[in-house]
């Protein structure tokens, strides 16, 4: 006997436990993946050992979550002719062209150099959020109590994070976050605002974030869910 359930609605940090049994398990074991949490269990252990398990080790899977959480994807295809372009709540159209040798918006168009187009995209985009980018965090920081910390708000490239918040006030913004909804950017820019106080993930931390935006919980399952098509 063998299948994949989830019979009780069992969850961790807003994403469904699959249970996975099996007559050929001997042991019980938890597979933690970005959006995914799979609980491998014997046929015959009962719901009730298995919650108990799940239980003892909900903070352990909800730390790896929130890691991959603000994991960047890996990169995206290149831009093509015609293809839409989400940024800052609007919709950009991308147009390829051999006659334009820098990136140059002309209202709801992107004309890109086709010989780099990728590259010539992440400049533009770069450029283009530095400003919005620096009102959003300071605007945050401001609600919070604690733009005083604020040093510089900048746009971040490196893989890895979404953003990040270091202990002199500087935060990072990924550039790509600008083709989220602007929920779930606003949500980022939060949360490495909210750092400026508590430059952990405390219980005091999410309450200075819930006191802000107290649905942040759905804008972050958006991003463990659907960054990777940013």
């Amino acid at each position: 006997m063998s299948g994949t359930t989830n019979p009780n609605g069992w969850q961790v940090a807003g994403i469904p436990v699959l249970v996975k049994r099996s007559d050929r398990r001997r042991t019980v074991a938890l597979q933690v993946r970005p959006g995914q949490v799979t609980l491998y269990a014997p046929a015959r252990v009962p719901d009730t050992k298995l919650l108990e398990i799940l239980n003892a080790r909900r903070d352990w899977v909800a730390g790896h979550l929130a890691q991959y959480a603000r994991t960047v994807p890996p990169t995206p295809p290149a831009p093509g002719d015609g293809q839409p372009l989400p940024f800052l709540g609007d919709t950009l159209t991308l147009r390829l062209s051999e006659d334009v040798d820098r990136p140059e918006r002309r209202g709801d168009t992107l004309h890109l150099p086709a010989a780099h187009a990728d590259a010539a995209l992440e400049a533009w985009t770069r450029h283009a959020a530095q400003d919005p980018y620096r009102g959003l965090v300071a605007g945050y920081a401001a609600r919070l109590g604690a733009q005083d910390r604020l040093r510089r708000v900048l746009v971040a490239g490196a893989k890895g994070r979404w953003g990040s918040c270091t202990a002199s006030g500087d935060i990072r913004l990924h550039w790509r976050l600008t083709r989220a909804p602007l929920p779930v950017l606003h949500y980022v820019a939060l949360h490495e605002a909210a750092h400026l106080l508590e430059l952990n993930h405390s219980p005091c931390y999410w309450a200075h974030v819930a006191r802000v935006m107290p649905g942040w919980p759905a804008h972050r399952a958006w991003l463990r869910t659907h960054g990777h098509t940013l």
